[in-house]
């Protein structure tokens, strides 16, 4: 006789997250045929071409030279005070907006997003991501009682949809009071993509006339994962400019996370930003955000928090910082130009990558084709429509061979 305890809403599967779980067949691969005839592209995390962890060791040594107190101690709910300063600095840098911004701590990224699902949407409600989008997106919405819906990426020509975007944000705006939609630029998972400064003028300029003619509030949740390996200054944070002068009710959130910036993948440290044109729309969620944050998690990692608010205000340290990190940076082009340029002469169809740790391969039985990669010691994830290869986790001379193969088993499956 089958027993059930767990309350209906939290009955799920048992399955094992499909990252991990190719990630553990890579690693048995490894065990089984040495490294150097595996190639694993499973994994959003920088490695060595050894396939060890890149480690930002400035950061890292600062961090083990904070005093025991700094790391032990509980932080605020909301986060320290001078690490809510610099995460707003780390932010925008130079293209701060002229707004009311209020920040609060959390773990990594994720934390942000679950503070915006459900202190932004109704339950029952239903939120607007890419048609490509990282997977958890639906599993925090599910969590927490919202649904979840996409509009397709990118139109015929690979660009923008534009169309796409807009009608289902008008879908959704004559259902519901409140629109959260979640962009995820610069540096797109899983796909690479970067929306233009004049994708953002439209955009925005789009919502504007929703909330101002049909009195609806919409909040834009732009998820910065990736931020700082999506190019120079100006090309990765200059749309945030535009984010003056908004509506009080199109409201601006932005996720930021130390996990990538700062090679801090496991102290799960980040920060939720509010962008408001209203003083009270701000404060209203610097209050709500917090009390969020004592009922799920109580406070964040003190020691991480430290570390940015040292790093942000130590000219010194903080050019330290960037030149480790631009290393970092040219080591992710290089091996993500390189399997572009090699897709380019084999004829793999890819999406347009601007910047990033992922480059997606659309194509038909993705599942069926990442098992047949697999037969040939190449591991990726499979999504619904394509294939995720992970050019951060992937030497330049496999990313180039990685190019060739999967055109091959596609062309094989497919063909």
């Amino acid at each position: 006789m089958s027993v059930s305890v767990v309350a209906p809403h939290s009955k799920r599967p048992a399955e094992e997250d499909k990252v991990f779980a190719a990630n553990g067949r890579a690693q048995e691969a490894i065990k089984k045929y040495g490294a150097d005839q595996v190639i694993n592209s499973t994994i959003g995390a920088l490695l060595e071409d050894d396939g060890s962890l890149s480690v930002m060791q400035t950061a890292m040594q600062e961090l083990k030279n904070l005093p025991d107190a700094e790391i032990a101690a509980y932080a605020p709910i909301a986060g320290l005070p001078d690490f809510l300063e610099a995460a707003k600095t780390a932010v925008f840098r130079d293209f701060r907006p002229d707004a009311y911004i209020r920040a609060v701590s959390t773990p990594g990224g994720t934390g942000g997003l679950r503070h915006a699902v459900w202190n932004y949407m109704e339950p029952g409600d239903t939120m607007l991501v890419p048609d490509w989008f990282w997977g958890p997106y639906k599993t925090i919405s599910a969590e927490h009682g919202r649904k979840m819906t996409t509009f397709s990426l990118f139109d015929g020509k690979k660009a923008f949809n534009m169309a796409s975007f807009k009608a289902k944000i008008q879908e959704l705006a004559e259902k519901q009071e409140r629109v959260l939609v979640i962009l995820n630029t610069p540096a797109h998972n899983p796909t690479g993509y970067s929306l233009t400064d004049e994708e953002w003028n439209e955009v925005l300029t789009f919502l504007t006339n929703v909330v101002e003619h049909q009195n609806k509030k919409i909040i834009v949740y732009v998820d910065i994962a990736y931020i700082d390996f999506a190019g120079d200054m100006k090309t990765s944070r200059g749309f945030m400019k535009q984010f003056e002068g908004l509506p009080a009710n199109l409201l601006v959130l932005i996720g930021y996370s130390m996990s990538k910036a700062f090679t801090f993948y496991g102290l799960r440290s980040g920060a939720l930003l509010c962008v408001s044109s209203s003083e009270e729309v701000a404060e209203e969620f610097a209050a709500s955000a917090a009390f969020s944050s004592r009922g799920v998690w109580s406070n964040g990692t003190r020691g991480a928090q430290k570390v940015l608010a040292n790093v942000y205000n130590n000219a010194e340290l903080l050019e330290k910082v960037e030149d480790e990190r631009s290393k970092f940076v040219d080591l992710m082009f290089d091996r993500a130009r390189a399997f572009v340029d090699e897709a380019s002469d084999v004829g793999l169809e890819i999406f347009p990558y601007r910047a990033g740790f992922f480059i997606t391969i659309p194509c038909e039985n993705p599942a069926k084709v990442a098992e047949e990669l697999e037969k040939e010691n190449l591991f990726l994830l499979a999504l619904s429509n394509g294939l995720r290869f992970a050019a951060c986790a992937v030497s330049k001379e496999k990313c180039i061979l990685s190019a060739r193969l999967i055109k091959q088993v596609i062309d094989k499956v497919n063909g």
